[in-house]
Formats: C-alpha cells, structure tokens, sequence
C-alpha cells in the first residue's frame, strides 16, 4: 500500500498508508475533509557507474598502504565497475592493454595493436 499525503482546510498537512481506492480519512485535528496531496517520490536505484580504470587507484599508496577497508571499499567499487562495463560495453573505454607509458608516450600511451610512430 502507498502512502498519500492529505490536506485539510484547517492547514493541517499529514500522511497515511492507505490502498490506492480508499476514501480519503477524516483530519485527526477537526475532523473535517481531506484531499489527497501530490507527494514526492523515490527513486529505486541510483545510477552511478563507479570509479573508472583511469580514476581506480594505482599504487600502493594509493590503496593507503593496503588499509584492509579501503581495499575492500575499492574492490567493490571495481567490481561494480566492471559489471557495468559488461553491460554497456560502449561505456567502458579503451580496454586495450598499454604497452608503453613514459619518456615521448607520457601524453600518448602507447596501446597493444597501434602502431609505433616513427
């Protein structure tokens, strides 16, 4: 059963559970008439995709010397990740394991199946 929100003419505002049919209820102050309110409501999920690869912690530092809460905090965290990317494959990225990351690839990394520049 939902709950409504009512309103009686005296100002007072007050919710009840109540089936979706049910005549509204007397005002508990003056007893006198109601009328159902637009209430707010609730979302049922939160869209949130998570930390990403490049966001995800990468040392041990990072991980704060492997506090065993954060670790696990992150673990969740990269499991949700992952379960997301496997649902919208088009949101995950470039996944292509990186080949080379410094000297000249420090703003370019270099990526398994593109070619070296010469």
């Amino acid at each position: 059963m939902p709950i409504y929100v009512y309103r009686c003419n005296c100002g007072l505002r007050f919710e009840q559970l109540a089936e979706l049919n049910a005549p509204a209820p007397e005002c508990p102050t003056c007893a006198g008439t109601t009328h159902k309110m637009p209430s707010g409501f609730s979302l049922g999920g939160l869209a949130n995709a998570g930390l990403s690869r490049d966001h995800m912690p990468q040392t041990w530092r990072g991980l704060y010397r492997g506090d065993r809460e954060y670790v696990t905090r992150m673990q969740r965290q990269w499991d949700r990740r992952q379960r997301f990317e496997a649902k919208y494959p088009e949101l995950a990225g470039d996944t292509r394991p990186v080949l080379a990351h410094e000297g000249r690839y420090h703003n370019a990394p270099l990526r398994a199946g593109e070619r070296r520049p010469t």
